[in-house]
C-alpha cells in the first residue's frame, strides 16, 4: 500500500483539484454513478472505507444515511470531519485490509478510489463483505485500466515521478468483479478526456452511458451479500 505520508501531504491539493472546472465535472459524474449504485437511504449505517477528505461522503450523508469514515491518513480524516460538521458522521484512522469492526455491522459498505493503492484487492473486498450485514451491499470504485486516463496517469508516474500514481494498481471491470466469489455488476463514467470541448462533455457521457461502455476512467463494481 502507498505510504501514509504520501496521503498526508495531499488533502489540500486533492480538494482544490475538485474545485477546478474539470474537477467539478468529474466529481458530478462520479458522484452520480456512485449514488445510482449505492442508493443510500434514511436510517442506513454505511462505511466509507478510504473516505479521504470526504469529497463523496457528503453526498451519502445528504441522502439521510449515517456514515462511518475510515482512512489511513489523519490529515485526510480531519478534512472529512470539517466538511461533515453537524451531520451523522464519525471517523477513525485504520487500514482497509484490517477493518476494526466486527462482522455484519453495516447496512452497506463503500470505497471510492482507494483499492487501487492495494495490491491484494480481493482481500480488501473480502473485508468489506465481512463487515456488511447479510442482504447488504458492497460498492467499490476504482481507476479503470481500460481507460485512456489510466494510460496517461501511468505515463506521468514514470516520467514525472507523480507520488500518488507511482504505486497504483489499475484494474479492469472483469478484474474487479473477480474480487468476490458472487456475481456482481459494474458500470463506468468519465468517458471524456481533458482535451474534449467542455460543451460536449454531457453528450459524451450520455453516449457512454447509453452504450454501457466499459472504458470510462471511473469504474464501479458492486455485489450483494447473501
Amino acid at each position: 500500500m502507498t505510504s501514509t505520508r504520501v496521503f498526508d501531504d495531499w488533502p489540500e491539493r486533492y480538494d482544490r483539484w475538485f474545485e477546478t472546472p474539470l474537477g467539478k465535472k468529474i466529481k458530478h459524474y462520479e458522484a452520480q454513478l456512485m449514488l445510482d449504485f449505492l442508493k443510500p437511504a434514511q436510517g442506513e449505517l454505511i462505511l466509507d472505507a478510504g473516505c479521504g477528505t470526504g469529497v463523496f461522503t457528503r453526498d451519502v450523508l445528504a441522502a439521510g444515511a449515517s456514515v462511518v469514515g475510515l482512512d489511513i491518513s489523519l490529515n485526510m480524516l480531519q478534512r472529512s470531519l470539517d466538511k461533515a460538521r453537524m451531520m451523522p458522521f464519525s471517523c477513525l484512522q485504520g487500514d482497509m485490509m484490517r477493518l476494526p469492526f466486527r462482522e455484519s455491522v453495516f447496512d452497506k459498505t463503500l470505497s471510492i478510489t482507494a483499492v487501487e493503492f492495494i495490491a491484494d484487492a480481493a482481500a480488501a473486498v473480502a473485508e468489506l463483505f465481512r463487515v456488511t450485514r447479510p442482504g447488504g451491499l458492497i460498492v467499490v470504485a476504482t481507476l479503470n485500466s481500460l481507460s485512456p486516463w489510466a494510460t496517461r496517469r501511468a505515463s506521468e508516474a514514470k516520467t514525472k515521478g507523480h507520488p500518488i500514481f507511482e504505486r497504483v494498481y489499475f484494474r479492469s471491470p472483469s478484474e474487479m468483479l473477480a474480487c468476490a466469489n458472487v456475481d456482481g455488476k459494474f458500470a463506468t463514467a468519465i468517458h471524456f478526456s481533458k482535451q474534449d470541448d467542455p460543451a460536449q462533455v454531457a453528450i459524451i457521457e450520455e453516449e457512454g452511458k447509453r452504450l454501457n461502455a466499459d472504458t470510462g476512467a471511473f469504474l464501479i463494481a458492486s455485489w450483494n451479500k447473501t
